[in-house]
């Protein structure tokens, strides 16, 4: 079975979403616009508000302001049309472990009304999509958490949603199972599919996503390419380790003479950004020498997602703890 989209329409669009739980404002006012064929990344903290948008874009809470579409249809007022377009695979596999992992794929297609005749046979092509074909008879609680995360995007996709939201995918994953879980992804955009993530994981926004919004306490604070976004911050990042955090913030006061910009000081780390990295690296250690100070460590490097969190917010994306911007937990597909 195959659901026509229009590509008049954007994939998903959100105008001026919010939500609270309580005394929190989990999204205060999210814009976003996904195109049709890319993967767009939510990127935050734990607490950041991404969780809480995935559920208002699927259908499963509703914002208390500004509008939402999926495919061109209303997340509220056209909440059927869009479960009918869309595949989700929530932070925790939302898979029967009583049940066998085919057990699983075909009970979804029952629930998706697929055709008897085909339930078998795409359960078939997901469990060997997935290298889970060997498995296909053991109940999922044998399972181990890669296998179990792999079956929950399976079944996601059961129907041949052209729009899938994956939030948080790789949480918890060894590498060889994140990796694996990466090409898939890649494979499904290369034949159609539009995917938006939730990530905290720099590296998988870095690797997969064609756009990425960066969130932080429920609002967009910043959007576009890797590339775009690393480019706000200058052609290189220097690092300089010093003995303690009284050495460090002496060696601050002294190249903060001879920089156009302060550097960073986090703990015993001076970060200094710029476009003329190898001048800017001479003269901050000729500067450190003449006051007899040298550092313990030295890395020159491009620039990152992480650098980029870090300059918008004032924090790394997996330091925040303070701030919880996520719904109840709510597990329907």
């Amino acid at each position: 079975m195959t659901i026509t989209t229009s590509p008049t329409v954007a994939a998903v669009e959100a105008v001026g979403l919010r939500k609270r739980f309580g005394d929190t404002e989990a999204l205060c006012g999210v814009d976003l616009h996904m195109q049709w064929g890319e993967v767009f990344a939510l990127l935050g903290p734990n607490g950041a508000g991404k969780t809480t948008a995935i559920r208002v874009l699927t259908t499963l809470i509703r914002p208390d302001a500004g509008r939402a579409s999926v495919a061109g249809f209303d997340v509220v007022r056209d909440a059927a049309e869009v479960r009918y377009r869309i595949g989700l695979a929530g932070q925790y596999a939302a898979v029967d472990p009583i049940l066998t992992g085919a057990e699983n794929l075909r009970l979804i297609g029952r629930l998706a009304q697929l055709p008897g005749h085909l339930i078998a046979r795409r359960a078939g092509e997901l469990l060997e999509r997935f290298s889970l074909s060997d498995a296909a008879d053991r109940p999922v609680r044998t399972y181990s958490g890669g296998m179990r995360r792999r079956l929950d995007v399976a079944a996601a996709l059961v129907q041949r949603p052209p729009v899938l939201f994956l939030d948080e995918p790789t949480t918890g994953l060894d590498l060889q199972s994140r990796n694996d879980l990466w090409a898939t992804i890649r494979e499904l955009v290369a034949e159609g599919t539009s995917v938006l993530l939730t990530t905290q994981y720099l590296e998988e926004a870095d690797r997969l996503a064609n756009r990425i919004a960066v969130v932080d306490r429920g609002v967009i604070i910043a959007e576009g390419t890797a590339a775009t976004l690393k480019s706000r911050l200058g052609a290189t990042v220097i690092e300089l380790g010093l003995a303690d955090e009284a050495v460090a913030a002496r060696s601050q006061a002294i190249v903060d003479k001879v920089l156009p910009a302060p550097a960073e000081r986090e703990n015993s780390t001076l970060r200094i950004t710029s476009d003329a990295g190898p001048r800017v690296l001479i003269e901050v250690l000729r500067s450190l020498d003449a006051a007899n100070l040298t550092p313990t460590t030295l890395s020159v490097r491009e620039p990152s997602l992480d650098d980029v969190f870090l300059s918008l917010t004032g924090r790394h994306t997996e330091t925040d703890t303070g701030h919880n911007g996520s719904a109840p937990e709510v597990k329907p597909r």
